[in-house]
């Protein structure tokens, strides 16, 4: 699932594959694109925010651009040598190929594909939140922000990438899974907040550079998390079957013994049961 961690090792695949490349050849499949070329264009690096990937670039008149794209859930890069098959994805989902003599990038299924000025990356980053990966990192501004919406119940609003820029639901049922808080506890009922928001930035951290996510240490497959996709299976702590349910516009996994309701005033909207 592409999370913060998956763009951070996306980005790194695109650095080692493009970043120093004069571009051979451009090819975008995507309406607002279709006519640009970056043909001779050299690519400087390849980096992440949160969940956008900016690849960046000097121009030919020499000004510096940047090639944003988002992941979303379904999202991908990947890298091949010249004249290997592209295996990655259906040729159908294909939104942009990018040639260099040693690699060839193709993007599949990307969103919010645009080219903008180096200067102007802001407009379309500038909301996020610190980012978890990031040089940026600042718990206490990501603690600030998620505390501005103290009755927001803290599983949307980890997922806010206003508020802190990285965590997709695995992270967010897993971080609340370990911190033995409830999706939905209001913000302003977290137990130290600040050490929920220091524990996804470990989690995401020990994920960097492996594409395999693992809360649990373990690698291998069935065992990697402790409630995120194991509906009615038995708690990894006390046994007690794991739920999903809808919170916000996503779901969410949680054992409702390790994980329980706080006591909300009687006039609390009551989630659903």
């Amino acid at each position: 699932m592409p999370e913060g961690d998956t763009v951070w090792n996306t980005a790194r695949v695109l650095q080692r594959a493009l970043a120093g490349a004069r571009l051979t050849g451009s090819d975008f499949r995507v309406p607002q694109l279709a006519t640009t070329d970056l043909t001779g264009w050299t690519v400087r690096e390849s980096a992440s925010r949160g969940k956008h990937l900016l690849l960046r670039l000097t121009g030919i008149d020499a000004e510096p651009w940047t090639l944003h794209s988002h992941l979303r859930m379904d999202g991908a890069w990947r890298a091949y040598a010249p004249g290997e098959r592209w295996s990655g994805r259906p040729a159908h989902l294909i939104r942009v190929v990018l040639h260099s003599p040693a690699a060839v990038a193709v993007g599949y299924h990307l969103h919010e594909l645009a080219l903008v000025p180096t200067a102007e990356e802001e407009s379309l980053v500038g909301h996020l939140g610190p980012d978890l990966l990031g040089p940026d990192w600042d718990t206490d501004e990501a603690v600030r922000r998620l505390a501005a919406d103290p009755d927001r119940t803290i599983g949307e609003a980890l997922l806010d990438q206003r508020n802190l820029a990285g965590v997709g639901n695995l992270y967010k049922c897993e971080v609340l899974f370990l911190r033995g808080v409830s999706p939905w506890t209001p913000v302003g009922a977290v137990p130290d907040l600040p050490g929920t928001v220091a524990l996804a930035q470990r989690l995401l951290a020990a994920n960097r550079g492996r594409w395999t996510q693992s809360t649990t240490g373990v690698l291998h497959r069935g065992g990697t998390s402790y409630v995120y996709g194991r509906r009615a299976q038995p708690c990894r702590r006390c046994g007690t079957a794991v739920r999903k349910e809808e919170l916000g516009e996503r779901v969410t996994y949680w054992c409702p013994a390790c994980q329980p309701d706080v006591e909300l005033p009687r006039n609390a909207q009551d989630r659903p049961r």
